[in-house]
């Protein structure tokens, strides 16, 4: 989902350059007339100034589409699909997963898999940090198998437990309290 600010920095970009924006989407802007490459190079120029990027390789576009439905999915959405990640990201998409997973791995040097777990694993450092939910309901929130598969892949992503990470967020509340 790209942002409202977003949308609007874009579409006041292209009236800057004289151009007229029929729809902004995630790595698509949709425009009434050629952009010539002068006009390409300052709307890259200008978007960097507010730490956005403009993507022109069809690669890097399908790249960013993925790892916003990926965010979306695990960090945005109340309830994560039920369907296979491949299945709902190939749907979303509308391209075979095979071609979609290749790309991925080709471009960020790791598997749409692997990026899955990261932002399971912040997600769950999240839901931790703020304390509303135990480790079995969110390990049945995102969908793992048990607490225990989660406990692991967390182990093995931060070196860490669950567990001992909650306590870090108790140790440094108690810190702060000592000042």
């Amino acid at each position: 989902m790209v942002s409202l600010r977003c949308k609007i920095i874009v579409k006041q970009e292209l009236q800057k350059l004289g151009l007229h924006c029929v729809n902004v989407e995630l790595g698509t802007v949709e425009i009434r007339e050629s952009i010539t490459d002068s006009q390409k190079e300052q709307l890259r120029q200008q978007l960097q100034i507010y730490g956005l990027q403009l993507l022109d390789n069809k690669r890097n576009i399908i790249i960013e589409k993925i790892k916003a439905i990926i965010i979306e999915m695990i960090h945005y959405s109340d309830e994560i699909p039920k369907i296979n990640y491949s299945d709902y990201i190939s749907e979303k998409l509308g391209y075979d997963y095979t071609y979609l997973a290749n790309t991925f791995s080709e471009v960020k040097g790791m598997t749409i898999q692997q990026y899955i777990i990261l932002n399971k694993i912040e997600k769950v450092k999240e839901l931790l940090m703020y304390g509303e939910l135990n480790l079995t309901e969110i390990s049945y929130k995102l969908h793992y198998s048990s607490v225990a598969h989660l406990s692991n892949q967390f182990k093995k992503i931060t070196g860490l437990t669950p567990t001992y990470f909650k306590g870090l967020k108790k140790k440094r509340l108690r810190n702060l309290e000592d000042l």
